[in-house]
Parts: C-alpha cells; structure tokens; sequence
C-alpha cells in the first residue's frame, strides 16, 4: 500500500472513531470515551509519522529532479504534444506547478527537467 492510500485510510478510521467518541461522550460511557481517546491519539500519531515520510520522499524526488543539468520552461505546443517530446528527449521529466513535487520545488510554469539540452 502507499503512502497516499495508508493516508487516506488512516483518516478514515479516526473520522469513526470520532464519530464514536461524540456518542460515547452523548451516553456518558467513560470506558468506551477512555478507549476511543487512546485510538484517537495512535491514529493521530501515525498519521503525522506517515506525513512526515511522505514529505521527506517527496524533498528526495525534488533534489533528484532538480539536480538534472538542463531545465526550461515548456512551449504551449510541447505541453500539447508531450509523448513526441518525451519520445525525442530520453530522461525528460515534466513537472507541473499544481502538482505535490511542482509546489515542494517551487515551479511557476510547466517545466521540463532532462539530463541533455532538448
């Protein structure tokens, strides 16, 4: 499983067991409050530990793709076009300002990354 998806399912379970927290809490049960507090806070726990992770692969990848020798913004006409462009240009990596590693590295434009001049 990925990180995103272990994200994604770890939310999941602490959304429910807040869900069971406020009923508890609505009955007056202090052992099932006492139970679901201490899931919460592993769930909490775990969750921060799996977003540091993916934070520091991410910082990895933008070191890895910044550190290629050539960089240039791409043409409206590449952008429409990538598959020819990646086809000619062998190690091309295209990186999106919306995307995850696009913010983690700061691009502004749709910006291409290869190891030679394209």
């Amino acid at each position: 499983m990925n990180l995103k998806q272990e994200l994604q399912q770890l939310n999941n379970r602490l959304d429910a067991i807040r869900r069971k927290l406020d009923a508890a809490h609505e009955r007056g049960d202090m052992a099932m409050i006492d139970k679901f507090t201490e899931e919460r806070q592993a769930l909490t726990k775990r969750i921060e530990s799996v977003k540091r992770t993916q934070t520091r692969q991410l910082g990895k990848q933008g070191n890895k793709v910044g550190a290629l020798p050539f960089k240039r913004p791409l043409t409206k006409e590449e952008q429409a076009d990538l598959g020819k462009l990646k086809k000619s240009v062998r190690g091309l990596v295209v990186v999106h300002p919306m995307t995850a590693l696009g913010r983690e590295m700061g691009v502004t434009q749709v910006t291409g990354f290869s190891p030679k001049k394209f």
